[in-house]
């Protein structure tokens, strides 16, 4: 291609990067464009909020069907999918940090009607998104074997944790890439192309995970005499039969639709956001730009990544078949209730951070407050069902002995704390829009490691393992085991969201620059 038509294409290029919007004139502290622009607050949080609440609860549920399947196949393969979901779980946050970055940059530009430079975030973004999965994702292969016997996990659940993983490594590019292109459209005010994205996702996971795994839908049942048993609800109709293997594959087939959706409908541009073909190439002040908000983040996501593989020993140190499965179980239920305070905190980023590039603190911390306000409802009448309901709801995922035991308690605790989880949630991520980013971390790794580490372990009574330098004794009399590990986990939420409500209130977190 000759000079001038590259340049007559980049020319047209930012001609579409600063097309105006259709939205009328707007007057100082109104969102200047995007799909928000010209709305009221409330309706702008109806707008970004209920397709992200589905979204979460259709990821979400990604989760809750591996889970289910590998209780169907034995209690070794739900201890295998729950370390594994810790894995899982850190890809995320890589590409969740990613992801902030762009929310936060995109956000204040579209705020400020500097669509140019959101273009210019999104082709970062997807860059970085690409180049990370990738080293990721084969630093996941390669440590797969020393992770399942850092965790003591038994001849039965290691091998299978290790196939599980040596999957999923080859999705973590797509994961990746599918996070940070949905970011890139909420920062934009979109949240209704990811909602499709998400729900494709899991359309695909559900079919493929179930066709090619061989497991039968199941539920708890209680005999007159009282013993619990196991009723088949669906055969599988499938005759593949490839068990942990065929779950993993399901999430990459999965990842793989959804990522491709998302670059399709970035590459079209209708959500006001455009990925050109020229954003592809490194942009050194945008991605500078884009590390200055990622970076504080994804050191926050790996302190609070460390701290919960940690408390992942623990439930290992104890000893306990079946354990590791009862604790992720408990985890995929409680992660339900998670979904209104995701969706509330996912606006209230987009919200801070578009109205701040507005030019109005004032509205960016009424649309957090009342994002906060909404979550902390729901999510309240979530707990309500955890205390009441614990074992009907848990009979739902798993007719496992050890899980039925265990499971049901743990969720009667974490239905206490509903209300501050709620809000901390959500004031969490309005900071992350507004890119307080480095704040938000330090209050992270405060609370995890000076308050919920120390805690859950005084609580469980475990001793820690130093091999021939024989233990470090818990100074506990009692051994409260996972019990007591989880109440020390659900304290420890009351006091984040402490901390993270003075900074709001401080509000140190509207005078940043991005």
């Amino acid at each position: 291609m000759s000079t001038e038509a590259t340049t007559l294409e980049r020319l047209n290029d930012d001609a579409d990067d600063s097309a105006p919007s259709s939205a009328p004139p707007p007057q100082h502290g109104s969102i200047k464009s995007g799909r928000l622009a010209g709305l009221s607050m409330w309706t702008a949080i109806w707008v970004l909020a209920w397709p992200i609440l589905i979204e979460s609860m259709l990821n979400v549920s990604v989760g809750l069907v591996d889970t289910m399947l590998s209780a169907g196949i034995s209690e070794a393969a739900t201890d295998a999918i729950g370390v594994g979901s810790y894995i899982i779980w850190f890809l995320g946050m890589v590409a969740m940090a990613i992801g902030v970055g762009s929310t936060a940059l995109i956000a204040r530009s579209m705020g400020a009607g500097k669509v140019a430079v959101a273009n210019a975030a999104v082709g970062q973004s997807v860059i970085l998104a690409g180049i990370v999965g990738v080293l990721v994702g084969g630093l996941l292969a390669l440590v797969a074997a020393p992770v399942a016997s850092l965790m003591h996990m038994d001849e039965a659940a290691g091998p299978l944790f290790v196939e599980y993983t040596h999957i999923l490594a080859l999705a973590v590019p797509v994961i990746a890439i599918g996070m940070v292109g949905a970011a890139c459209l909420r920062g934009a005010g979109d949240s209704k192309r990811p909602l499709v994205m998400m729900a494709s996702v899991n359309v695909v996971n559900i079919v493929v995970s179930w066709a090619l795994s061989g497991v039968d839908i199941a539920a708890r049942s209680v005999s007159e005499t009282g013993e619990v048993g196991r009723r088949i609800l669906i055969e599988n109709p499938f005759s593949f039969d490839m068990g942990i293997k065929g779950i993993a594959m399901g999430t990459l087939v999965a990842w793989t639709t959804g990522a491709m959706i998302v670059l399709v409908v970035l590459c079209r541009g209708r959500s006001g956001v455009r990925l050109l073909r020229h954003r592809l190439r490194l942009h050194a002040s945008t991605m500078r730009r884009l590390l200055k908000v990622a970076i504080p983040n994804f050191i926050e996501s790996v302190g609070m990544w460390t701290g919960n593989l940690i408390t992942l020993l623990f439930v290992g140190w104890m000893g306990v078949a079946g354990l590791f499965g009862t604790h992720i179980v408990a985890i995929r239920v409680e992660a339900i209730s998670f979904t209104p305070g995701f969706a509330m905190g996912l606006a209230s980023a987009t919200l801070a951070g578009q109205y701040l590039g507005a030019g109005d603190a004032a509205q960016a911390k009424l649309a957090v407050r009342r994002c906060a306000m909404i979550s902390s409802v729901i999510m309240g009448l979530f707990g309500v069902a955890f205390i009441l309901i614990p074992e009907q709801i848990v009979g739902l995922l798993t007719q496992q002995p050890t899980h039925l035991e265990y499971a049901p308690r743990l969720i009667f605790i974490c239905g206490w704390i509903q209300v501050p989880f709620a809000i901390g949630m959500t004031i969490r991520n309005g900071l992350r829009g507004a890119g307080d980013t480095k704040f938000v971390a330090y209050i992270t790794w405060v609370s995890t490691y000076a308050i919920r580490l120390p805690l859950a372990w005084l609580l469980c009574g475990v001793d820690i393992p130093l091999g021939s330098y024989g233990s470090i004794p818990n100074p506990n009399p009692y051994e409260w085991g996972i019990i007591g590990l989880w109440v020390g986990l659900c304290a420890e939420h009351v006091f984040r969201a402490s901390m993270f409500t003075i900074r709001y209130l401080h509000g140190g977190w509207t005078r940043l620059r991005v």
